[in-house]
């Protein structure tokens, strides 16, 4: 499933991973016992006398495959759906379990079975074993399902149990051990989801920081590259206005060389915070493309409007300036823009270098203005 599929809280993704796993472990495990009982019944010494509770263990294991089958996840990531749905998967998990037990226990009281304990017992032991390794994730109910398949045979020995006393501490004996079992992949399950979503969160990071200008904290090339094509599509597809403005400081160079580099990242850091004040639409995407050119790219707005922005923003920037070295500095900048047109921009590269050719024309006009593409 997709990242961003997943939850992010800790406590959800636990909660989501566990359900997922549920969901796909169970795929098999209904049909088996379907499976397991059938074959008892065939293989006993008189399938035919055993037709009524044949038939109601075979119909009772169908149906819960099939609920077990149907009941899908919840498609959304919230605590009270994906706690409800675990909890109705383990109501069907522990059902079978009991049938399966009520099952062996058939085996035992009725003469026809007898033939076939050794398949039940070969399945009980099967089927207890799955329940551990398969649904560790909670422990209470996972030993409880073991309980419920062993638990009808047991009681049905037990007075016989001195004829029996070398099968029954043989089944107490593997009981401790799958709770021992169990106890130790609980522990492993989850000690495995934390590390999976730690390594989760770390690939997110180093993904964000990998598309993140690290001195502004604004989107750098990287996001471009990989968001303008996407923005382009969608807007011919969807038929809306997608806007890009270019930003070039002016005579950069010169503060660098009269104040040194870092008053000139200073200048670049209060730029993109001036740029957060007047780009505010959650749906626009400010950017550094590249030294003291900056970009951003606004969905869903049409041509004059992206322009009152822009020329918004180069006069307050032309008013206030900036500040170097708790020093102000007069700075400006030029401004070029557009709006996607599919009648003129053959494809993306050709809508950014109209753009750009506006924004070299600002430049070449006298710098400190905003030209049109």
């Amino acid at each position: 499933m997709p990242n961003t599929l997943m939850p992010n809280d800790p406590d959800r993704f636990r909660l989501w991973r566990e359900v997922q796993d549920m969901r796909v472990r169970t795929t098999l495990g209904g049909i088996f016992y379907l499976i397991a009982w059938l074959l008892c019944w065939i293989f006993s010494s008189a399938p035919k006398q055993l037709l009524l509770p044949g038939s109601l263990f075979s119909l009772g294991f169908a149906i819960l495959l099939v609920l077990r089958l149907r009941h899908r996840l919840p498609t959304e990531h919230d605590l009270d759906g994906l706690l409800r749905w675990r909890w109705q998967h383990w109501a069907l998990l522990l059902l079978n379990s009991m049938l399966w037990g009520l099952a062996t226990g058939c085996t035992l009281l009725l003469t026809p079975l007898h033939d076939s304990q050794l398949i039940a017992a070969l399945s009980t032991i099967a089927f207890s074993t799955a329940a551990i390794f398969n649904f560790p994730m909670q422990r209470l109910p996972a030993a409880c399902a073991v309980l419920l398949i062993y638990l009808p045979a047991l009681v049905i020995m037990l007075p016989q149990a001195s004829k029996n006393a070398g099968v029954l501490t043989t089944l107490v004996f593997f009981m401790l051990y799958l709770m021992l079992a169990l106890k130790r992949n609980h522990k492993e399950y989850h000690a495995g989801v934390d590390l999976q979503h730690q390594l989760l969160e770390q690939r997110e990071q180093l993904d964000l920081l990998s598309r993140t200008d690290s001195l502004t904290q604004l989107g750098n090339r990287l996001q471009f590259n990989n968001l303008f094509e996407l923005q382009v599509a969608q807007a011919q597809r969807q038929g809306s206005p997608l806007a890009l403005l270019l930003l070039d400081i002016d005579h950069f160079k010169q503060i660098n060389d009269q104040h040194g580099h870092m008053a000139g990242d200073q200048c670049l850091c209060q730029f993109a915070d001036v740029m957060r004040q007047v780009f505010r639409r959650q749906s626009d995407i400010l950017l550094r493309l590249g030294g003291e050119e900056f970009g951003v790219l606004m969905p869903g707005i049409d041509l004059e409007h992206a322009r009152q922005l822009g020329e918004q923003f180069r006069l307050l920037l032309d008013e206030h300036g900036l500040e170097a070295q708790a020093q102000p500095l007069r700075l400006t900048t030029s401004l070029g823009l557009g709006v996607f047109d599919s009648a003129r921009d053959a494809s993306a590269d050709a809508f950014f270098s109209r753009v750009d050719d506006a924004l070299y024309q600002a430049k070449h006009q006298g710098r400190n203005r905003l030209c049109l593409a």
